[in-house]
């Protein structure tokens, strides 16, 4: 029998702010099949953000059960966590998240460092991954150095680096012009139907659901009666 890659059973996340509890999530389930484009998409305060989070096995739930390839994680220490999530999650932020003192290629490669890839695979694999998003020239170039859309596509070789089942992508073309964002669409779309990587991108933008499978829509912390498979 398959397992879903990430499956979230009866999810509630409630955090404590002062006295008060503010209920995030409100038993959310969601299955994220292998070789899918899951988008999750809802307004602003919906808690499409923690159900990132539990997606990504960033956080644990208050209560319910998250699965990461059959095996319960909320029984993990975070080291363990840490180092599994980094084998199987590559992750896409909105503000790109590079380091700025560091070049594309120093990027790229220190995530492979944590998981204890020699010097020369690294290197091999970064230059491999930058010709990969067109960047075979950009090398040696930093953040500030680099387009908004260039930096992306070094994120995107970033969250590529170890092979990951799962990329999620946190409001990928959030901080893009429109045509740079609808490249990078493009640009995950291709890893999808070619590399066979399973895709869950969360966005606030209802017009990038057509690049997905299938679309999640979260409100007040539930899914909604919009959300199709």
């Amino acid at each position: 029998m398959t397992h879903p890659v990430i499956n979230l059973e009866k999810v509630w996340k409630i955090y404590k702010v002062g006295t008060k509890e503010v209920t995030a999530l409100q038993g959310l389930s969601l299955k994220i099949e292998k070789g899918k484009f899951v988008s999750i998409q809802g307004p602003s305060g919906s808690g499409k953000s923690t159900a990132m989070n539990m997606v990504g096995c960033l956080d644990k739930p208050s209560k319910g059960r998250i699965l990461l390839d059959g095996k319960d994680i909320s029984q993990m220490s975070e080291s363990r966590l840490a180092q599994i999530r980094g084998k199987k999650i590559g992750f896409i932020f909105q503000s790109f998240n590079l380091i700025p003192t560091l070049t594309a290629m120093e990027n790229i490669t220190l995530p492979m460092m944590f998981q204890g890839i020699p010097q020369d695979e690294r290197i091999k694999r970064a230059k491999m991954l930058l010709e990969k998003v067109d960047l075979g020239d950009r090398l040696g170039h930093k953040p500030t150095e680099l387009s908004g859309g260039q930096q992306q596509r070094v994120a995107i070789a970033r969250a590529l680096v170890n092979d990951p089942e799962v990329i999620l992508a946190d409001e990928p073309t959030g901080n893009l012009d429109s045509k740079t964002g609808v490249n990078v669409m493009e640009f995950l779309k291709k890893l999808h139907t070619e590399d066979n990587k399973t895709i869950v991108m969360v966005t606030h933008d209802p017009s990038l659901s057509r690049f997905a499978d299938r679309v999640v829509y979260i409100l007040d912390g539930k899914l909604t009666d919009k959300s199709k498979t």
